[in-house]
């Protein structure tokens, strides 16, 4: 998106409270181009199909169709560890002429990116009620359900519980991802109604290296349990209530790739892959 704004000299981003959404220009963009790349994507799908019944590798032979091509891939950062780290090796021992290349990005960058035309498949997440727009050209397949867990060292005097609620964290100091992801977002929505938390301390993209800090005690931390490694044993891990903390994980794409045996291969493999998370 920023390129696109750089090449085209408009604005196609703007700040919307805590987030960012897309400008009336953006809106246009996505609209008029989203029918040409329909158009491409049917002739694509269906050369696609007529080449694997042309080469006999799909019928009543019985033998799978051959599935080529490129899908390429947008995904959160801990969807890339709990999920394609084992989804994306067995796509390429089962489909050796399919490329999946990965890139990292946040949900709403995600969304913009596969709306656009310019990921083909996205892995994103929707944090409790934090609002994660969908055009209306998108599909969206839902995955699993995570959860996260308040991390606490294991000396602290709220370890020994079960549950913590959001008014017996009101004093802590957190660790915490950057002002502009949705998990931050959560982490403030946990605490309405309660005044002057969560107090950010510390901040890092990264939830392995939250943990640490905890581990450090410079703090405590909300992790989501996707892609969390093992907790070291000075490390306690506890669910929030009133509200508990839980992110959908879902699967978009532009529904003009619908019939592409690439683009299914792969939203196969990670339905499989989700199987059994959350």
């Amino acid at each position: 998106m920023k390129r696109l704004e750089r090449d085209t000299r408009v604005a196609l981003l703007e700040r919307a409270g805590r987030g960012v959404v897309l400008t009336d220009a953006a809106r246009q963009l996505v609209t008029s181009s989203a029918t040409v790349l329909a158009d491409l994507e049917r002739i694509e799908a269906d050369l696609h199909l007529a080449g694997g019944r042309a080469d006999g590798d799909a019928g009543a032979d019985g033998r799978a169709r051959r599935v080529t091509g490129e899908v390429r891939i947008g995904a959160f950062s801990t969807s890339v560890r709990g999920l394609l780290i084992d989804v994306l090796p067995r796509l390429r021992a089962e489909h050796p002429g399919l490329t999946v290349p990965l890139r990292e990005s946040e949900p709403w960058e995600t969304v913009a990116l596969v709306a656009s035309g310019q990921r083909d498949l996205g892995i994103v997440h929707r944090w409790g009620g934090v609002a994660l727009a969908m055009p209306d050209h998108l599909v969206e397949t839902p995955l699993f359900t995570d959860v996260a867990d308040v991390i606490l060292r294991r000396d602290h005097p709220l370890a020994g519980r079960t549950e913590l609620a959001p008014i017996d964290l009101a004093h802590e100091d957190w660790i915490a991802t950057f002002d502009s992801t949705i998990c931050r977002q959560w982490l403030r929505r946990l605490f309405d109604g309660v005044s002057n938390a969560p107090r950010i301390v510390h901040e890092s993209m990264e939830f392995e290296n939250h943990l640490e800090l905890v581990r450090a005690g410079l703090g405590v931390a909300l992790v989501p349990r996707l892609g969390r490694p093992p907790l070291h044993d000075d490390l306690v891990a506890l669910p929030t209530v009133d509200p508990v903390s839980t992110r959908g994980v879902s699967a978009v794409h532009r529904r003009s790739q619908a019939d592409s045996p690439a683009l299914q291969a792969v939203l196969d493999a990670v339905r499989v892959g989700a199987e059994g998370l959350g």
